[in-house]
């Protein structure tokens, strides 16, 4: 996706934390954060949203990730991760952990890339995977 989307429901924003742990728990590379916030500045998303993050079910193999600027709930993690404000629902950090998430850019296009150590199988073009 070389664009991210927005949505903004009227939630309670959740405070920004730093726990320990939390990089080796998400990895953004610094391309992709460049990336990110060139994005968010573009398309002057408000500083209370936060890159959602999250792991949807469908696709070819069961998974696929979803990427977003959006409005923290009250039960979502959030976390500043390489100056990427990233905001996860508890049920898809389970999913998510040790994932990297790059900004590649190439003959075929340009996009976001995880790279998650915990997929078994992906599909043929890539976009789902299952664990």
């Amino acid at each position: 996706m070389s664009e991210l989307a927005t949505n903004s429901p009227s939630t309670a924003a959740a405070p920004v934390v730093e726990a320990p742990g939390v990089e080796s728990m998400v990895l953004i590379t610094p391309n992709a954060a460049t990336k990110i916030n060139e994005i968010r500045q573009a398309e002057g998303i408000e500083t209370n949203m936060g890159l959602r993050l999250r792991v949807v079910g469908g696709g070819c193999a069961g998974f696929s990730y979803d990427l977003y600027f959006d409005e923290p709930a009250e039960v979502d993690r959030r976390f500043d991760i390489a100056g990427v404000d990233v905001v996860v629902d508890e049920m898809s950090l389970m999913y998510l952990v040790g994932v990297e998430i790059d900004y590649v850019e190439g003959l075929q296009g340009a996009g976001f890339k995880f790279n998650n150590p915990n997929v078994k199988s992906t599909c043929g073009c890539g976009s789902s995977f299952s664990v």
